[in-house]
């Protein structure tokens, strides 16, 4: 029987072969040759089979990252999703394809834009991945694809994007009313408008460009009082020397409120003040430096208590002598730790820290403050940032190198008041 089947197994073979028309070798091209493929039968004896109708010439194409765009702007954002989901019906690959969207999106300055979200959860396939029951639902019908919403939700959040009733009715079109997206967005529906406007002092997500303003803007939130006011004491410019050298002249600008001039008014003569900094300050992303003008504390028996006047304001009053009944579960005593940092007369910021700089500070706060004629006045300045230092290194010009001699001046003087 095995000898009847090997030997009908080689005459149809051979049959096959003297029907197939031959081709003369000069006549075969490579893609001919790759296009024949062996195949192993039952009995591990080879059989030739040739793709017909297949063109092999077309090598596959790899594809290019859609978001190489010479421009990144959103609208080339927006190109790059509307052609993905153009290309292809069944939006194969969606998910990488979003993964990457989201990666790219601070590029493209588009971090905050609630209608690229939402065109990018239209990237999802409609109705596929909606549970068509409770087993379904309870075992996370497809969570690759729920994992990938939620990361695009948490990106949302992280940047303050607030979701509308369109990316709620994607959501529902996509996953459900009861997937895993769907209570994400719900939690972020509920905590956002309470922890919206919680912040009494906002930051705007676009800070000044320019040094000035920032520097205005920076100092009126560190002040906090109504009554202060900024003063420009340099704008900064581009001068040049007799000797024909280019120099930069910094900003500086400084804050000081009506109480600073009056606590700088009863000052001491005799005790020196003291130029500290810089002290750093974060906006958001951006680092920015100050300085401040300030006083050793006063010695406890020097101070002088000040009586308050009870008839100053009747609907704030500045001292309350109230005697509450007390329990014996009540403590007489507390034990707070009073700590006296001594006070504070003006702050400043420029981008070059230097003495001489710091030295027209002073010299533009003597006009409002005559008393700064006759205080010492000493620098303690830190060695800064690296980026301030190469900010700097690099404004190094002829006018520095001639100021610089009047800072030990300066420091020689205060020391002998203070001594």
């Amino acid at each position: 029987m095995k000898c009847t089947r090997c030997l009908l197994r080689l005459l149809g073979q051979s049959a096959y072969a003297a029907a197939r028309p031959t081709r003369p070798s000069s006549l075969r091209s490579p893609q001919h040759d790759q296009a024949v493929r062996c195949f192993r039968g039952n009995k591990g004896s080879p059989v030739t089979a040739e793709f017909i109708g297949e063109d092999r010439t077309k090598m596959p194409v790899a594809t290019r990252d859609p978001f190489t765009a010479e421009h990144k702007t959103k609208a080339s954002f927006v190109e790059a999703l509307q052609a993905f989901a153009k290309a292809d019906v069944r939006r194969r690959g969606h998910v990488e394809f979003i993964y990457a969207a989201l990666k790219k999106m601070p590029e493209f300055g588009v971090e905050r834009d609630l209608a690229v979200y939402n065109q990018l959860l239209d990237v999802f396939p409609k109705e596929v991945f909606v549970p068509r029951n409770f087993i379904q639902r309870m075992f996370n019908h497809y969570p690759r694809q729920q994992e990938c919403a939620v990361q695009l939700l948490e990106q949302m959040e992280n940047y303050g994007v607030m979701p509308n009733v369109e990316t709620k009715v994607l959501l529902v079109q996509i996953f459900g009313a009861k997937g895993h997206p769907m209570r994400k967005y719900q939690r972020i529906m509920y905590w956002f408008p309470k922890f919206k406007h919680a912040n009494p002092f906002p930051i705007p997500h676009q800070l000044p460009e320019d040094p000035v303003d920032l520097a205005r803007f920076s100092l009126k939130r560190i002040a906090n009082d109504l009554d202060a006011k900024v003063t420009i004491y340099q704008m900064p410019c581009t001068d040049a020397t007799e000797s024909g050298h280019q120099i930069s002249l910094p900003h500086i600008v400084g804050i000081q409120s009506p109480d600073q001039m009056e606590l700088l008014g009863k000052h001491d003569p005799s005790r020196p003040v003291f130029v500290e900094g810089p002290f750093p300050l974060w906006l958001r992303k951006t680092c920015v430096h100050y300085y401040v003008l300030r006083a050793e504390p006063v010695p406890p028996g020097d101070k002088v208590e000040e009586s308050f006047d009870p008839e100053r304001c009747f609907y704030y009053p500045l001292q309350l002598d109230l005697d509450f009944d007390r329990d014996f579960g009540d403590l007489e005593t507390f034990d707070v730790e009073d700590l006296d940092e001594g006070p504070v007369f003006a702050m400043c910021m420029t981008s070059q820290g230097d003495q001489a700089t710091l030295n027209q500070w002073i010299s533009g706060l003597q006009e409002s403050n005559p008393i700064l004629g006759q205080i010492p006045t000493v620098f303690r300045l830190q060695a800064g940032t690296r980026e301030l230092r190469a900010e700097t290194s690099r404004e190094e010009s002829p006018r520095e190198e001639s100021a610089a001699p009047e800072g030990p001046e300066v420091t020689e003087e205060a020391r002998r008041h203070s001594n």
